[in-house]
């Protein structure tokens, strides 16, 4: 359950809003849009705030699931696990955006996303133990921000620990956050200009 949490939140937001944004350019709308009073910002967030909106109501159907059907508990605080689960969205918002940027064509988009997300899937500790995998592998991981909400998720629903525990992750997922946003947002206004 902790898994598939970090995998709709990055999956969804990424892949969707950098097809999103591609199609736009691809009907040739985006021009359109870019002639109207509306600032990029907030053509971005047009964009991707429907996406934002569906995965946070997958994460808690993908709760609700592990809580009723499979009897999982929540041991830690749901509130807790939003507000991190909001800061990776953050992450995954900007490598959607970026890619948008740097894609062409839809199919473009998704091949991009793939390529950003099986790494993530394989490295961020999903479905192989960081602990087993070679040192020099281990510290790859670190770069990859679904390692550090999949962490998260594990231990508000699994071990029930609090923001003290998961101070260190919620710095990275800012870090990570911040920067991707950054990058993203320049190269789309350079793009637009």
């Amino acid at each position: 359950i902790p898994g598939i949490i970090g995998m709709i939140l990055y999956f969804m937001t990424a892949l969707f809003t950098s097809t999103s944004i591609v199609r736009e350019k691809e009907q040739g709308t985006i021009e359109q849009l870019i002639v109207t009073p509306i600032k990029p910002l907030e053509l971005v967030l047009s964009k991707v705030a429907p996406y934002v909106l569906v995965a946070f109501v997958d994460v808690l159907e993908v709760l609700a699931i592990g809580v009723f059907w499979f009897a999982v508990p929540i041991r830690g605080s749901l509130t807790l696990l939003l507000a991190l689960s909001a800061l990776f969205l953050l992450t995954s918002l900007g490598i959607g955006i970026f890619i948008s940027s740097v894609a062409q064509t839809q199919q473009e988009a998704i091949m991009l996303t793939f390529l950003t997300i099986f790494p993530s899937v394989f490295l961020g500790g999903l479905f192989f133990p960081l602990e087993a995998m070679p040192t020099w592998l281990q510290a790859i991981t670190y770069f990859i921000p679904l390692r550090y909400i999949l962490d998260v998720n594990r231990g508000v629903i699994v071990k029930g620990v609090g923001m003290p525990t998961l101070y260190p992750q919620a710095v990275a997922l800012a870090v990570f956050g911040t920067t991707i946003m950054l990058l993203a947002a320049f190269r789309f206004q350079k793009r637009l200009a």
